[in-house]
């Protein structure tokens, strides 16, 4: 019996789809270490045979990267549509999870099953920065697979990672061509790094039960470049949370992709290890495999917070960045975390954690050095650590927001307004 060829998604065909796919200039282009880094490292933590980062156009799905070809040649790494469990994602504009293609109702002709063996699949889609589905971010196992909780959170991160360093080249290259509108080029410029650093940062924090979570961050003077100052607060496994502040040495496209490979790389460690001096090492080692000639570095603050019988236990590393701060209910004012080594020089850097026990009425405070050496216009004099120490334990602690804000009102009024450097604040709060 001959069985007749179901069309693709109309979705697949949309015109306007089609020119995000042609502007990200990818089709057709050899491997690169962003790419593979991603898929690389989500073959390793699913232990799948396959992995995939692919751009798909009216006729072909394009595999920008893949893990378990050993193709290089650009005309190999394709195949067609029809063939593609892509169109699948497209067509839905959300995730696709196949345990057993051959048997999924979605799949089961799909000619893939008998040309490359795919038996189960999971793929997130990969959205251009005006919210177009330019392909996938995929999985690939050849026997049938129940997806974990982890597997997805996994491929979820991935792809807002490879969609993130796809936006990325597309501003970068948007601002090339502002710089040659000179008198335009500036204000262009500016706002391109306003939109990449936001980008770079969460766009809502999460309702952590029994936490209160807010942040602030002020982009610092010389608005035209990308600078590397990030905080994210994210779940880890079981009832655990993780929160970080992070201060990546340098500006500029480097920056950008270093703080990306940062969240990513963390979230990623968290769904499997909630121990913070791991998952930074886990980060450190990503930074000494960036392929580069320039290497990044940044400091980094990482915190894992759990519920306790008496509140919330807390456990802090540090990678060369300054210690949390915890601001008791009675408002006395004490660090945490040992200071370690800047991450990304050495292959083995010494991380420690320190725990200690949130109580109702407690907070936790992790910042960048843009609040201690914000400067103050007339004599240079830095805000400096005991100055904030002070603030803090002459706070009411009512709420997160509430410490958020006078830690910010008073950096901003000891520099007069005038930011150096990017900061960034995160406070967490144990409700009374």
């Amino acid at each position: 019996m001959t069985t007749v060829a179901r069309p693709v998604p109309a979705q697949v065909l949309d015109p306007a789809r089609l020119a995000a796919v042609r502007r990200t200039g990818l089709l057709d282009t050899g491997a690169e270490e962003p790419f593979d880094r991603l898929t690389g490292l989500t073959a390793t933590l699913l232990e799948t045979p396959f992995a995939f980062v692919t751009l798909v156009d009216e006729s072909r799905s394009f595999w920008k990267s893949c893990i378990g070809i050993t193709a290089t040649d650009p005309a190999d790494r394709q195949n067609t549509v029809e063939q593609s469990f892509c169109q699948y994602v497209i067509g839905a504009a959300a995730e696709v999870i196949i345990e057993d293609a051959r048997t999924d109702a979605r799949t089961y002709d799909n000619p893939s099953i008998d040309l490359m063996g795919v038996v189960a699949w999971a793929g997130f889609p990969v959205f251009s920065a005006d919210g177009h589905v330019l392909g996938s971010f995929c999985a690939v196992d050849t026997v049938p697979r129940r997806w974990t909780a982890h597997d997805v959170e996994v491929l979820r991160t991935m792809s807002r990672a490879a969609a993130g360093e796809i936006a990325l080249r597309t501003a970068l290259e948007d601002a090339q061509s502002a710089a040659d509108r000179a008198e335009r080029s500036a204000q262009k410029a500016n706002a391109l790094a306003r939109t990449l650093q936001e980008s770079l940062l969460p766009v809502t924090l999460p309702e952590i039960p029994g936490v209160q979570v807010a942040a602030r961050y002020r982009r610092g003077a010389g608005g035209d470049e990308v600078l590397g100052d990030f905080y994210d607060v994210f779940a880890s496994t079981g009832d655990s949370w993780s929160a970080v502040v992070g201060d990546v040495c340098g500006k500029g496209p480097l920056a950008a992709r270093a703080t990306a490979l940062a969240r990513y790389t963390l979230r990623a460690a968290a769904a499997r290890c909630a121990v913070p001096s791991r998952n930074l090492a886990t980060l450190n080692t990503a930074l000494r495999e960036w392929v580069t000639v320039d290497k990044p570095y940044l400091t980094a603050v990482y915190a894992t917070l759990r519920p306790h019988p008496r509140g919330f236990s807390v456990r802090v590393s540090c990678g060369g960045h300054d210690a949390a701060l915890i601001r008791r209910a009675d408002g006395t004012v004490r660090a945490l975390g040992r200071h370690g080594l800047i991450l990304g020089w050495l292959d083995n850097p010494p991380l420690r954690d320190q725990r200690t026990v949130l109580h109702p009425g407690d907070s936790l405070l992790l910042y960048t050095d843009g609040v201690t050496e914000a400067r103050r216009p007339y004599d240079q004099e830095f805000f400096g650590i005991d100055r904030l120490c002070h603030l803090l334990a002459q706070t009411p602690a009512r709420d997160a927001e509430t410490l958020a804000t006078a830690i910010e009102t008073a950096v901003a009024g000891h520099s007069d307004g005038r930011a150096g450097d990017d900061t960034a604040i995160l406070v967490l709060h144990i409700p009374a």
